[in-house]
């Protein structure tokens, strides 16, 4: 494929999913992804049933869907550019599109948004238990609120930032393979007694897939504040300050940064699955976290989304020129 038609797959794929995001009825990669991990997920719990069987078979499930994602992918777009180049332009727009996730969290943030600002907290919660893993049904507003902040701020690199970066790399079907690791990590890269061992290798393995592009987004987010008219240089102070105030290596990057930027405090306990977990805060708290906090914090994931897909292209066409 040339450099004008990646490049212009690129740009295409992205502003599909300024404008269109992901309508419900259209097929998805990613409901195809989970369709696989709930088979193989049976299938492992029917052959393993010790703690150390439930990790390897956890492993080989890992092995089998990023493998199947990614070969599959490959050997779709080869076959379309086979078929005619046209057609492969439009898979591979078709694959990136699919990939990108930035229109669709802004929208699930701003319904949030709207049923909190109407007072209707049932709605509200309903509406958060989508986007969040965490037990929404006691939530207050400002715990509402805060929910969504961290979710917009956590999935601006696995939405958007860390996609565009394993494209960068390998094209569609790397990015593919990587949205394969995400969704794996998203189903079953828990740490409760259910998924302990069968998601060990998940969870490992999404750490390891986001540990470059979680530090890139930190930068990108911090950038993004500034230009947003938000405070950059505390979003850059606060993110690597508070890097390390995470379970996981790679969330509180991007989490650190919007709080700073918009000197509020985000993280604090909360409950998985019937589960208290107890998570230490991120960020300074400056004021009370408000509503108009989660449109400010969507600018920055689009802001940042933007900034994402020009850095990245650049690096490949350079690096393209030069090889």
């Amino acid at each position: 494929m040339s450099l004008f038609s990646w490049l212009s797959a690129w740009c295409v794929a992205a502003l599909l999913d300024y404008w269109l995001g992901d309508p419900h009825h259209w097929p998805h990669p990613v409901r195809w992804m989970g369709n696989l991990v709930n088979l193989l997920q049976r299938a492992v719990r029917h052959v393993c049933h010790s703690p150390m069987a439930l990790r390897w078979g956890g492993g080989v499930m890992w092995l089998v869907v990023v493998a199947v994602t990614g070969g599959v992918s490959w050997g779709v777009l080869v076959l379309a550019e086979r078929v005619h180049p046209l057609l492969g332009w439009v898979v591979n727009t078709w694959m990136i599109f699919t990939l990108l996730a930035g229109r669709c969290l802004a929208e699930s943030a701003g319904e949030v948004e709207q049923a909190l600002r109407k007072g209707d907290l049932p709605l509200s919660r309903e509406k958060l238990s989508w986007i969040v893993g965490r037990d929404t049904s006691q939530l207050q507003p400002p715990q509402i609120t805060r929910a969504v902040v961290e979710t917009v701020a956590e999935n601006s690199v696995d939405g958007v930032i860390a996609p565009l970066f394993f494209l960068m790399l390998g094209g569609a079907p790397l990015a593919m393979a990587y949205k394969a690791v995400n969704t794996l990590d998203s189903m079953v890269g828990y740490k409760n007694a259910r998924y302990k061992d069968i998601g060990l290798v998940s969870a490992r393995m999404d750490d390891v897939a986001n540990y470059l592009p979680a530090r890139i987004g930190w930068l990108l987010l911090s950038a993004a504040a500034r230009l947003c008219q938000f405070n950059g240089l505390s979003a850059l102070r606060i993110g690597w300050r508070d890097r390390k105030q995470h379970s996981s290596p790679n969330c509180a990057w991007s989490e650190g940064a919007v709080a700073g930027a918009l000197g509020v405090r985000l993280g604090g306990p909360n409950n998985y699955f019937g589960e208290r977990v107890e998570k230490p805060w991120i960020g300074e708290n400056l004021r009370e976290i408000t509503p108009d906090d989660i449109p400010a914090s969507v600018r920055m994931l689009m802001v940042a989304s933007g900034l994402a897909l020009v850095l990245f292209a650049l690096i490949r066409i350079v690096f393209t020129l030069t090889v």
